[in-house]
């Protein structure tokens, strides 16, 4: 009998603003540069995004509301990685036969079923799962501030099986083999990184880190020169 891991990307707690939604690539630029633009863009505009962006309230006791779900035990396997890319490697070491996802993103591909013949990516490692044979069945929890439906997803949906449900809806209590936390870097901010640590640390579990890199974070010093050179990043 196949495994169930269970991937949560931290942007399921973030408010992550529509206009920020776009694929991007996991670049060292996205992670920080693109966020310091952003900043200083909106408080240009009057806006202090590190009071306007924090994590919402679903971040609260998270950990003891999915223990209601799902059997996390000392033999359960936890792995941080900034990439949710990982996730697809974790899933075909274990012989995993269903992934349990808690994302603002589907991760099923992007622009249809030929998303899917490109390499594993952030974007599409769930659906390259299915497409693959490694897993049976996908399992997504939309996170609260998603922008995206169900039915952007309708090819895929029809070819594998894909369910959307809530926490709540689940009907069983599962056994997880492994947990990956993800933190999306491209899509969540700095200066959130000390709570996600924090988030990962409240699970109370020892951890693999995998390229989960620490992020600076100093817009107070920034100098003149720094702030123009951050606007003008592509």
């Amino acid at each position: 009998m196949g495994k169930n891991l269970l991937s949560i990307d931290w942007d399921y707690f973030i408010p992550v603003r529509k206009q920020w939604y776009f694929s991007y690539i996991e670049s060292s630029k996205n992670l920080n540069d693109a966020w310091y633009q952003r900043y200083i863009k909106h408080k240009m505009l009057g806006e202090d995004l590190e009071r306007t962006v924090a994590a919402g309230p679903e971040l609260n006791g998270f950990w003891s509301t999915v223990s209601k779900y799902f059997n996390i035990t000392k033999a359960t396997e936890v792995y941080v990685s900034d990439s949710h890319k990982l996730s697809y490697c974790i899933a075909r070491e274990i012989d995993c036969s269903q992934v349990f996802l808690f994302d603002a993103h589907a991760d099923l591909g992007y622009g249809g079923i030929r998303s899917l013949d490109f390499e594993v990516n952030c974007a599409n490692w769930l659906g390259k799962l299915l497409k693959d044979k490694i897993i049976d069945k996908a399992t997504i929890v939309y996170s609260p501030y998603s922008h995206e439906k169900e039915d952007d997803f309708k090819e895929v949906n029809r070819l594998f099986d894909v369910s959307y449900c809530k926490l709540g809806d689940l009907k069983q209590k599962y056994d997880v083999a492994v947990i990956h936390i993800c933190r999306s870097g491209a899509w969540t901010p700095p200066w959130l990184d000390r709570k996600f640590f924090e988030f990962v640390q409240q699970l109370r579990r020892p951890y693999i880190m995998v390229d989960c890199p620490r992020r600076k974070w100093n817009i107070k010093n920034l100098t003149f020169s720094q702030q123009i050179n951050y606007l003008l990043c592509s």
